[in-house]
C-alpha cells in the first residue's frame, strides 16, 4: 500500500485553526489593556480588565469582521490585479522583454544583467513573483542554447525577482500592507529599502554571471548538466503601441512612489500628495482603463479582462481579511495589549539591535508556515510594530525585518508555488537548486542582519 506524503496544509486552514486557537486563548490568557497616546500604547501602564472571552459564534464571524477592518487594503489589492490583467492582456511586457532578447543574441552574459534588473524593478516596485511563471518558457530555451544550463535560466527569474521582493521598496502587497498595519508611511524606511535593493540585486547579479561564465567554461562544473535547446524564434513586434503602453506601466508606478513618500518629513521642499489606499486604488483603476483604451479593447472586453485580473489576487484578499480577523478576535478578546505587556516583559532587556535582530529571526520560519506576505503582515505586524516601540525601534525597521524575511524565505521553501513550479519546469531538482543557492541565501542572510542593526541604532 502506498503511502500518502505529507503535504503543508494551505495559508487559509493555518489560518482558520490559528482563528479557532486565539478563540480559545481568549479563555485562558488573562484579559488587559495599556494607555495609549497616539496610538501607542505607552509602556508601564499595562492594567487588567474585565475579561472577555470568544465563543464559536465569534470565531466564525471573526474572518468576516477582518474584511470590515481592512476592506481599504483588500480594495486596493483587486485593483492592482485588475490593472496587472490589462497590462499583461496588451502583450506589451512580452513584446518588450522578446525584443531586448532577440537584439542580445551572442551577448547573454549582458543578456543576464539587463533580464534581472528588470525582474528586480518588477519584484521590488509591485512584489512581481506569481507573474515570473510567463516568463520560464520564453527564457529557458535561450540560456540552453547558449551553452548555459537551466540553473542559469531560472535563476536569472527567481533571484531576480526574488532580490527585489526581499528589499520591497514600495511593494504594496508586502511593504505597504505592514507599513498600513504598522501605523507608518510607506515612504518611512525608503532609503534603507532603496540601499537594500541595489546591494541585494548587484550581488544577485554577480552571484549567477559568475555561476554562468564560471560552466560556460567547464560545463562538468553545472549542478545539473548542461541540457540541449534552441532559441525561441518567436519574436513579438514592439509597435509604438505597446512603448506608450509600457511608458503608462512605469509612470502608474512611479506615481504611486510619488504619492505615498512624505517629503515634508524628509526636508525635501516638494508637493506632498498623502496619498494611501483610497487614492492608490483609484490610480490604478484609472491606469488599467487607460491602458485598455490605448489597446483598443471594447468596453466588454476592458471590464471582463479587468475582473479576470481581479480575480487573480482575490485569494490575497481572501488571506488578508482572514488574517485580519484574528487580530479583531484578539482586540475583542482584551488579549492583545496581554500579549504586548508578555512581549515588553522578555523584551525588557533587550535593545534596539537585539530586537530588530530577534524580529527578524522570528518571522523566518513564519514565513514558511504562511508563505502570503499579505496574510503574514495582517497578522502579526499589528502585535510586532508596537513591541518595537517599547525597544526603541520604529515601525519602519520593524516592516523592513518583516519584508526581507519574507522575500528571503520566498527564494528557497518548499510551500512557495513559484519556486516548485519553476524548478519544475527546468527540470531541477530541489536539493540541487539549494546547492546552488545556499552561499547567496548565507550572504543575504548576513547582509540583511547588518543593515538591519544599523537601521535600529540610526532610528
Amino acid at each position: 500500500m502506498e503511502q500518502r506524503k505529507f503535504r503543508m496544509p494551505t495559508a487559509y486552514t493555518i489560518l482558520f485553526c490559528l482563528i479557532l486557537l486565539v478563540a480559545l486563548s481568549t479563555w485562558l490568557i488573562p484579559a488587559g489593556s495599556y494607555d495609549y497616546a497616539d496610538g501607542i500604547p505607552i509602556s508601564g501602564s499595562y492594567h487588567a480588565v474585565a475579561p472577555a472571552p470568544q465563543g464559536i459564534g465569534a470565531a466564525l464571524k471573526a474572518a468576516f469582521r477582518g474584511f470590515y477592518d481592512a476592506v481599504d487594503v483588500c480594495v486596493f489589492i483587486l485593483m492592482v490585479g485588475g490593472f496587472l490583467g490589462v497590462v499583461m492582456k496588451t502583450g506589451a511586457i512580452d513584446a518588450g522583454v522578446s525584443n531586448v532578447i532577440s537584439r542580445l543574441q551572442g551577448r547573454e552574459n549582458l543578456l543576464i544583467t539587463i533580464l534581472m534588473l528588470f525582474f528586480g524593478l518588477g519584484g521590488t516596485t509591485y512584489g512581481m513573483w506569481e507573474e515570473t511563471m510567463a516568463f520560464f518558457p520564453l527564457l529557458l530555451p535561450i540560456f540552453l542554447a547558449a551553452g548555459y544550463d537551466a540553473v542559469v535560466g531560472v535563476a536569472v527569474i527567481l533571484l531576480g525577482a526574488g532580490a527585489g521582493v526581499i528589499a520591497s521598496t514600495v511593494n504594496p502587497f508586502a511593504t505597504g500592507i505592514a507599513a498600513g498595519f504598522a501605523g507608518v508611511s510607506l515612504g518611512e524606511g525608503l532609503l534603507w529599502r532603496l540601499i537594500q535593493f541595489v546591494i541585494f540585486e548587484g550581488a544577485a547579479i554577480w552571484y549567477v554571471s559568475a555561476y554562468a561564465a564560471r560552466i560556460k567554461r567547464d560545463p562538468s562544473r553545472s549542478v545539473v548538466g548542461i541540457g540541449a535547446g534552441r532559441l525561441h524564434a518567436d519574436v513579438q513586434p514592439l509597435t509604438r503601441r505597446h512603448a506608450a503602453i509600457l511608458l503608462i506601466f512605469a509612470a502608474t508606478f512611479l506615481t504611486m512612489i510619488y504619492g505615498v513618500i512624505p517629503f515634508d518629513e524628509m526636508g525635501l521642499p516638494l508637493p506632498v500628495l498623502g496619498w494611501w489606499f483610497p487614492e492608490l486604488s483609484a490610480l490604478f483603476l484609472v491606469a488599467g482603463i487607460v491602458v485598455g483604451l490605448m489597446d483598443r479593447l471594447s468596453e466588454v472586453e476592458l471590464a471582463e479582462t479587468f475582473v479576470s485580473g481581479c480575480t487573480d489576487l482575490l485569494g490575497v484578499a481572501f488571506i488578508i481579511g482572514i488574517s485580519r480577523g484574528i487580530t479583531v478576535l484578539m482586540n475583542d478578546g482584551h488579549i492583545t495589549d496581554t500579549i504586548l505587556h508578555w512581549g515588553e516583559t522578555a523584551l525588557s532587556g533587550l535593545g534596539s539591535t537585539s530586537f530588530v535582530l530577534l524580529v527578524f529571526l522570528i518571522y523566518l520560519p513564519l514565513s514558511v508556515l504562511i508563505p502570503s506576505s499579505s496574510g503574514l503582515a495582517t497578522l502579526s505586524v499589528p502585535v510586532v510594530a508596537p513591541l518595537g516601540q517599547f525597544a526603541g525601534v520604529d515601525g519602519d525597521v520593524v516592516v523592513t525585518a518583516f519584508q526581507s524575511a519574507c522575500g528571503l524565505v520566498n527564494l528557497v521553501t518548499p510551500t512557495a508555488a513559484v519556486v516548485m513550479g519553476a524548478l519544475a519546469l527546468g527540470r531541477i531538482p530541489y536539493e540541487k537548486w539549494l546547492k546552488f543557492v545556499w552561499k547567496l541565501m548565507l550572504l543575504f542572510l548576513l547582509l540583511t542582519g547588518l543593515l538591519l542593526v544599523l537601521a535600529a541604532a540610526l532610528s
